[in-house]
């Protein structure tokens, strides 16, 4: 049997926490080995527990979620990541991605939607709650164009017709998962074509990959 995926819970209302506790309890492969009211107790847990997951509010007193994932992506902790909020403002949504965040996920969310974002996530994937992913694609489709080296991308076939099929599903938010099941091929298949394609662009994360996709308009 695997070992469950263990999380870290933050958020300064203890009726949210006692809220995502009594959602996970009946699921085995989930433990929530402990919580932090704010953004400095949330560092701490994390530092004691060494968590797989954090699932961290956005609005804290202390440190704000965002400043928290900052300083643990400063530390290069690789722990997985969620954001938790109310709010699906286009500024959370790109200040908690370019922080590092994994995923966001609205306070208002099914327990299926929840625990598919704690899944994904922890598997290695990315999850945005509701319609985040249209912000991140209209960050892309909104930007300027750049015909000349959108050219040069095409005409050296740098990137490649699957290729650009798998960034478009990535900045929507799928996990390799999906886009295997979304594009019918492995999910080994998947991350072959995904390791490629942030190899050939140059990029670590998914904030990178949306920042270059944007600057040579690859969608």
């Amino acid at each position: 049997m695997n070992n469950p995926i263990r999380v870290v819970l933050a958020d300064d209302h203890v009726f949210v926490r006692d809220g995502i506790k009594s959602l996970l309890e009946n699921e085995t492969n989930i433990a929530v080995v402990g919580e932090g009211t704010d953004g400095l107790e949330a560092l701490a847990v994390v530092e004691t527990e060494k968590p797989d997951l954090l699932i961290v509010d956005i609005r804290m007193p202390n440190l704000t979620g965002i400043e928290v994932v900052e300083k643990l992506r400063t530390q290069n902790n690789p722990i997985k990541i969620i954001m938790l909020s109310m709010h699906e403002s286009e500024e959370y949504v790109l200040k908690s991605i370019k922080a590092g965040a994994d995923g966001y996920l609205l306070k208002g969310s099914s327990k299926d939607e929840f625990l598919k974002a704690l899944h994904t996530v922890a598997n290695g994937g990315k999850y945005f709650s509701g319609d985040i992913s249209s912000i991140l694609i209209g960050q892309l489709t909104n930007s300027v164009s750049n015909p000349e080296t959108k050219q040069f991308f095409e005409d050296e076939q740098l990137i490649t017709k699957r290729e650009k099929e798998i960034l478009k599903l990535l900045l929507s938010g799928k996990g390799n998962k999906e886009i295997a099941e979304a594009l019918d091929i492995s999910k080994r298949t998947a991350e072959v074509h995904r390791f490629n394609l942030m190899k050939k662009l140059k990029v670590k994360n998914l904030i990178e990959l949306s920042n270059k996709a944007s600057e040579y308009s690859l969608l």
